[in-house]
């Protein structure tokens, strides 16, 4: 036998071996039939860079709750079923008790929140809260950069480790800079405990693409909070008229709520460092300090899978009047389509609002088909002017709101670690809805408009929502 015969014959036998492995992995773990299918069609038929994006992108390498936090918790749900009396006062009591059951959780009460547009505001009060620390500084953020909106953050926990704050911070280890990151270098210059989540320069340690914390929360004192869709970066400072800019919205956390943020916070820190935070610098007893209930909700490739997701279609089946939903980008797992597009048919006023273009156009080009989806069903459909909105946000029956880090798409549904909160106040929701106005309505007229080839790129896109 030549040796060209025996290279083709080690080649095969590889690859076969690879797409082997690739299926029998896939079939034991995946549970979605659609994804499944397009794992194995990618592994058989593109030999070699088939099972190399599997396992960049496919493999879920997170087992996270063996190590999770453990400490008493005082807000546990506990509530076995439904009062009558209850559900005849409020409609959404079911709603109440689905995310109790899902999370663990009970709502708390007493909590004062505040909404802050931009880094114009958010910034500020962050650097503010960060300044004025006694006892301990959490921060987590997606992106955060050493640019002229991330330099004040660098120096302000410089110097409160300087005087004696516990300070702890986490940065994704994509999102923050894979190859560089000059904000995690600084700080560990200067001695400040700082890690990268989910990083490693060993391509078969890090999950890669896919896995990442997504998430965006500062805890200080075990006081205050501060979270929601604002990464770190000098294009939320749009006072200063940055060349991209992003309108996003944040929210400052008063209350007992703040102690399930914390624990957030604290899992997360756990898992990537090993160190148990659970003294009084970050756990002190939280008074009540406002009206508002609240509840925090995350998401995660663990034990977490698809808590948001189940959140909001939750929310979606118990509105009776109204659903507004905010996103920067739409291309949710078809459920949650069709479970709007259902409220509409009912008689629910569904509003969905996205930016005119977001950051990338290729999601732009994806959204239009489950949109029509939406626009045939009776749903409205906004499209907001430039600057790109990055806020994420939803209410039901202007009384009951959800908030924070996760986009509607399959990522953040499903991939990545999110942090969302729930509250439960109609003032707060009027407030929400009157921050982001709609812009322009989009009708099925403009899209039976688009020639053809643009139908065709839209339908093409769409096919690989699963991985974007």
């Amino acid at each position: 036998m030549s040796s060209f015969s025996l290279t083709a014959l080690f080649v095969t036998i590889a690859h076969i071996a690879i797409a082997s492995g690739v299926t029998v992995h896939v079939l034991l773990y995946k549970r979605n039939i659609g994804t499944s299918i397009s794992w194995m069609g990618i592994a058989w038929l593109s030999p070699f860079i088939g099972g190399l994006l599997y396992f960049a992108m496919g493999v879920n390498r997170v087992q996270r709750r063996a190590k999770r936090l453990r400490r008493e918790r005082s807000h546990l749900f506990v509530v076995d079923q439904i009062a009558p009396a209850d559900l005849a006062a409020d409609p959404l009591t079911p709603l109440e008790y689905a995310i109790g059951r899902l999370t663990g959780l009970s709502t708390e009460s007493g909590n004062r929140i505040e909404m802050l547009r931009n880094g114009d505001e958010a910034y500020p009060g962050m650097l503010a809260a960060i300044d004025a620390a006694t006892a301990s500084v959490g921060i987590c953020s997606y992106i955060f950069r050493a640019d002229v909106a991330g330099e004040p953050f660098i120096d302000a926990l410089i110097r409160a480790h300087g005087r004696g704050v516990q300070v702890r911070v986490l940065i994704d280890g994509i999102g923050g800079g894979y190859f560089l990151s000059r904000t995690y270098n600084r700080l560990r210059k200067a001695g400040v405990p700082v890690d990268r989540f989910l990083h490693s320069y060993f391509p078969w340690r890090t999950p890669f693409l896919n896995l990442r914390n997504h998430r965006k929360l500062l805890v200080v004192d075990g006081r205050i909070a501060f979270t929601g869709g604002i990464n770190i970066g000098a294009e939320n400072l749009l006072a200063t008229n940055p060349p991209h800019p992003v309108r996003d919205t944040h929210f400052r956390i008063e209350g007992p709520v703040v102690e399930q943020l914390v624990e957030v916070f604290a899992d997360d820190w756990l898992y990537e460092t090993g160190e148990k935070l659970l003294s009084d610098a970050w756990f002190p007893n939280l008074a009540p300090v406002g009206q508002v209930m609240a509840r925090v909700v995350t998401s995660g490739p663990d034990e977490d899978l698809e808590q948001i997701e189940f959140v909001a279609l939750h929310a979606i089946s118990c509105a009776r009047r109204s659903i507004r939903v905010v996103t920067p980008y739409y291309l949710p797992p078809e459920l949650l389509t069709t479970a709007l597009g259902l409220a509409a048919m009912r008689g629910v006023t569904v509003d969905l609002v996205v930016p005119e273009k977001s950051n990338h156009a290729f999601l732009d080009w994806a959204r239009r088909v489950p949109l029509r989806v939406l626009l045939e069903a009776g749903c409205r459909i906004w499209l907001r002017p430039e600057p790109f909105d990055h806020s994420k946000l939803m209410t039901v029956d202007d009384s009951w709101s959800l908030i924070g880090s996760a986009n509607w798409d399959t990522r953040s549904f499903r991939l990545n670690f999110e942090l969302n909160v729930e509250i439960q106040d109609p003032a707060f929701a009027q407030s929400l809805i009157q921050a982001t106005q709609a812009g322009r309505q989009l009708d099925l007229a403009t899209l039976d408009s688009e020639p053809l080839l643009f139908r065709l790129r839209n339908s093409a896109a769409r096919l690989l929502q699963p991985y974007l």
